[in-house]
């Protein structure tokens, strides 16, 4: 049986401001399953924003997973995200888990992948999903053309971009702003 799949996600740090959006397509194979999914969470109170791309199911057992590394480690962001890695790439049934997670806030943007990673993106930017390379170029190419634009603006212009490329990617968007 096929899994359904979740794509593009996209999280910018410019000018002071760290916004995360993503798109609402869910796939199972070559056909929509759904096209509003919800790949954004906001966590404590809108200081962390994370997103997923990946098995829908085994990306919010991630992020279970880090919201209880958050409040074992004091709300340290980073310091969540390591020992998540840490644990995904040792622990056997978290081993098989097929997700990503983008986690952010107001000072940095992770990565996060099954294989142990935690990745702080160039330019402070950070995509993942299926339309992941499509959005990131979008990304580069605003932040470097036009910096007048906001966090929020590029984000969203990123995910249009995809989503106008990219089959597994939708034009449905929800963006979070992290407060500060």
């Amino acid at each position: 049986m096929e899994k359904i799949k979740s794509t593009t996600v996209v999280a910018i740090r410019h000018n002071g401001q760290t916004v995360v959006g993503a798109d609402g397509q869910a796939t199972l194979g070559n056909t929509v399953a759904k096209s509003s999914v919800k790949k954004i969470r906001v966590l404590q109170n809108g200081r962390i924003v994370t997103g997923f791309a990946g098995s829908t199911a085994d990306a919010f057992t991630l992020l279970e997973r880090f919201e209880e590394k958050l409040g074992a480690f004091g709300n340290n962001m980073k310091r969540a995200a390591v020992e998540l890695a840490k644990e995904w790439r040792m622990d056997r049934m978290l081993s098989k888990l097929e997700a990503m997670m983008i986690v952010a806030d107001k000072d940095d943007i992770l990565i996060i992948s099954g294989t142990g990673d935690v990745i702080e993106p160039d330019m402070e930017i950070a995509t993942i999903g299926s339309g992941s390379m499509y959005a990131q170029s979008a990304a580069r190419a605003l932040k470097k053309f036009a910096p007048q634009l906001s966090a929020e603006e590029m984000v969203r212009e990123s995910l249009q971009i995809a989503a106008d490329i990219c089959i597994y990617t939708n034009h449905n968007l929800v963006i979070e702003k992290v407060k500060d």
